[in-house]
């Protein structure tokens, strides 16, 4: 909300608490333990095409280091990966497309991971920044999760309307 309608005066930043917080006492507390980390979203770009599917496009994210003070930008083709989920239910991120930009080994260490010979021509296609066309799902909702090379990870969740924020995200 305070996105949608910024008050004068006050400066908000979004904070991400570590899902280590769910462990409780199993938490080992030190001096160096980060449970909050302030981000900023993903910098993405909807597009609507004339035949009714979709595309998103990654241009980049920035993310905030508490512990230096310091933001740091990269471009979309310098992350780790991003995931897109086609038809958020505003609930539980279901990865239907994924992508590995910044990192070239990336499909050598699905495929040894998995266990499994994966085409090289299709990791080609999965090393951009912007997504495979898709048809909007029931909840016209898309989230986009994007990590870092220093393994942050934040999620933007965008209504596929109007392209902007969806309520609550």
């Amino acid at each position: 909300m305070i996105q949608r309608a910024p008050v004068a005066g006050l400066e908000v930043h979004f904070a991400n608490i570590a899902s280590d917080a769910l462990v409780g006492d199993l938490l080992k507390t030190t001096r160096s333990s980060q449970i909050f980390t302030v981000f900023g979203q993903p910098d993405v770009r909807v597009e609507k095409r004339k035949d009714g599917t979709y595309v998103v496009e990654l241009r980049g994210v920035d993310i905030y280091d508490p512990l230096t003070g310091e933001v740091h930008s990269t471009r979309g083709e310098d992350v780790a990966a991003w995931f897109l989920d086609t038809d958020y239910d505003g609930k539980t991120f279901h990865i239907c497309q994924a992508f590995f930009p910044g990192d070239s080994k990336a499909w050598e260490k699905l495929q040894r991971e998995l266990k499994a010979q994966i085409d090289p021509e299709a990791f080609e296609q999965m090393q951009g920044t912007t997504s495979f066309p898709f048809e909007p799902g029931e909840h016209q909702r898309i989230a986009v999760k994007v990590i870092d090379f220093r393994g942050n990870e934040v999620v933007r969740v965008m209504t596929l309307e109007t392209g902007g924020l969806a309520y609550g995200s």
